[in-house]
């Protein structure tokens, strides 16, 4: 069994890792809003990771970091503050959460972390400077950090196309615009959050014990293939 931190674990991809988990492993949650699920095997504190003290926790074996933005406007109508937002969501939320477990996490057993990147941080595409900006700056860190920690921790990172969640509803708000996504992507879909959770499963495991400081791209071919 292990001890798994997860970070943003009430919805979303961090919930469908949590419900992946839950059965076979002791799971810890952070996030703001509770998840929508009780049982012996989870222990959630409710707080805002950027604004608040992080709780001390006793045993880890990996870190996940689920939290992220979809902040998608012209470069005009961009702040100053947008930018900056979108880099403490995602960069420095997992900055501050690596920092404070990284003395337990390196006592885990075959200890590791999976942040979280996107397409849009290689593929270049409209409207997406700021979170394609901040999360350059999560492949950055994964890099840096992979060597760093290269004899005892691994860490890496996933990075999705479109997921099916509360995050991109807005996105995906109507069939025609579902199919207009399907249709964008050379393999013919987009992903489902249980897909993202099957990758993050993988990457903790000791399957993956030999791989670290890499960006995994769940993609359905747009980054990949020009066709």
């Amino acid at each position: 069994m292990k001890n798994i931190l997860i970070i943003g674990g009430s919805k979303g991809i961090g919930n469908a890792i949590l419900l992946q988990q839950l059965e076979h492993n002791k799971i810890y949650n952070i996030s703001r809003n509770a998840p929508e699920i009780t049982h012996a095997n989870l222990t959630h504190f409710s707080l805002d990771v950027l604004e608040q003290e992080l709780p001390e926790i006793a045993n880890i074996d990996t870190i996940i970091y689920c939290p992220g933005s979809i902040n998608l406007k012209p470069i005009a109508s961009l702040s100053i503050e947008n930018f900056r937002n979108d880099f403490e969501i995602n960069v420095i939320g997992a900055v501050k959460v690596i920092q404070k477990y990284l003395a337990v996490l390196k006592k885990g057993n075959n200890p590791s972390i999976v942040l979280f990147s996107t397409v849009a941080a290689k593929l270049g595409m409209p409207f997406h400077a700021s979170i394609a900006t901040a999360k350059a700056g999560v492949e950055g860190l994964v890099k840096s950090l992979g060597a760093e920690l290269a004899s005892v921790v691994r860490i890496n990172a996933i990075a999705p196309t479109i997921t099916e969640t509360s995050l991109s509803a807005g996105i995906l708000r109507n069939d025609r615009m579902k199919e207009n996504m399907i249709e964008r992507h050379p393999m013919k879909g987009y992903l489902q959050p249980e897909e993202v959770a099957d990758m993050a499963d993988f990457l903790i495991s000791e399957k993956a014990k030999s791989i670290s400081g890499q960006i995994f791209e769940m993609d359905y071919g747009i980054v990949t293939f020009k066709i």
